[in-house]
């Protein structure tokens, strides 16, 4: 089951939403931007509980 998430694109700021697939528990890909198209890198972990967290960061983030 996919589910809606709200993020901010590290390049331009806007807030897109993201569809996240939180029956995996730990998961990294790349999405582009809806606004700019410049690809933004996700790092979602879901815990025992359901609750996400996402990491959003652009090419160049440590």
């Amino acid at each position: 089951m996919l589910t809606p998430h709200a993020i901010d694109c590290p390049y331009c700021g806007e807030s897109i939403e993201i569809l996240l697939d939180a029956s995996i528990s730990s998961q990294q890909y790349i999405e582009d931007c809806q606004v700019c198209c410049r690809p933004i890198t996700l790092s979602v972990e879901v815990d025992e509980d359901g609750a996400v967290a996402v990491r959003a960061s652009g090419e160049n983030d440590a």
